[in-house]
């Protein structure tokens, strides 16, 4: 089975890694030629692919395959939102071209927002920020479309190696929200559970990628910068806007147990 993989950045790249492994074939994208050379090493079969509002550079093969993976955010922080619906019709415009009937489209718990209550896949998503509507726009795209079938996959919030949530807030004060509930998912479910839709052909679906262990921020993140031998945070101790997401379709689909369920015993380097 050939996977291809359009993002190979730290979850990307790491998944790609996991599949090799697991005996797959996989094509790699990055935007630049420096980058695209190094993923050689990690025996992925790389292609210079970048979508742009104005102009696209890619490699028609890189869409052959059995199941696209599309993992590349909005960056709206750095000003890449606009562009990133149209670049999105452009992928999906690619994918169709070569016939492809498989997609994963890794999005974010942001689609939900900040309404004070838990939330699962059965919750219609209400999302408050602009990286959280646009990405919601985007599943649409990719849900609508006809030629193939997209799993839709929202990741919460990403930790693991080089991801150490002890860095977060080490040795600020006065952090707001500290008894809000936290919603993160370890790197190694991340790769667990997209390589379990790809087992079990669990494609037209939508699943919440996230730890069932919810702790406090204020609890998490003192704990985890104490672990990384950093100075610990300190909380006010308040419950402001805030939201809990677990998800329904994990277990009950996938029968997926997590590597990591509950942070207390985790290490994340």
């Amino acid at each position: 089975m050939v996977i291809s993989i359009l993002g190979c950045g730290w979850y990307g790249k790491a998944l790609a890694k996991t599949l090799l492994a697991n005996g797959f074939i996989v094509k790699g994208s990055a935007t630049s030629a420096e980058k695209a050379a190094l993923l050689p090493d990690a025996g992925i079969s790389p292609f210079l692919i970048d979508f742009k509002a104005d102009s696209q550079t890619y490699n028609p093969d890189f869409f052959n395959c059995d199941v696209l993976i599309v993992c590349i955010p909005p960056k709206t922080r750095q000003g890449g939102g606009g562009d990133y619906l149209p670049k999105i019709g452009s992928i999906i415009s690619a994918a169709k071209k070569q016939g492809g009937n498989k997609v994963i489209y890794i999005s974010s718990t942001a689609v939900y927002g900040d309404n004070n209550t838990e939330l699962t896949e059965l919750n219609p998503p209400e999302p408050d920020t602009e990286s959280g509507k646009i990405l919601l726009e985007a599943e649409k795209l990719f849900s609508d479309q006809a030629a193939f079938k997209t799993t839709i996959l929202r990741f919460a919030g990403l930790v693991g190696p080089g991801r150490h949530p002890g860095r977060f807030f080490a040795g600020k004060t006065d952090v707001p929200n500290g008894l809000a509930p936290v919603n993160l998912i370890h790197l190694n479910d991340c790769i667990g559970i997209t390589t379990a839709i790809i087992d079990q052909n669990a494609f037209g679906r939508v699943f919440n990628g996230v730890s069932p262990h919810h702790p406090t921020k204020s609890a998490f993140y003192r704990e985890a910068s104490l672990q990384a031998g950093l100075a610990a945070p300190e909380f006010i101790n308040q419950l402001d806007s805030w939201k809990l997401i677990d998800s329904l379709n994990v277990p009950d689909i996938l029968s997926y147990n997590f590597v990591v369920p509950d942070w207390n015993s985790c290490t994340f380097d």
